[in-house]
């Protein structure tokens, strides 16, 4: 269970949604608490730069 399903006690509303103040509080802290958090094309363009900046370097170099 991830905490985009929690459920708020002040409204019982999903907390992702942020319908109270109360919710609103919890999901500010739990986002940082979480730390940042990359998406899968971020990861995978950083991914893709990192192999082609080995590329050229083996291409420079040899």
């Amino acid at each position: 269970m991830t905490w985009e399903h929690l459920v708020c006690a002040n409204c019982a509303g999903p907390v992702s949604e942020g319908r109270c103040s109360v919710c609103r509080a919890s999901r500010d802290r739990l986002a940082r608490e979480r730390g940042p958090q990359f998406s899968p094309a971020l990861l995978a363009l950083l991914a893709g730069l990192v192999v082609v900046a080995a590329l050229l370097l083996q291409h420079l170099t040899g």
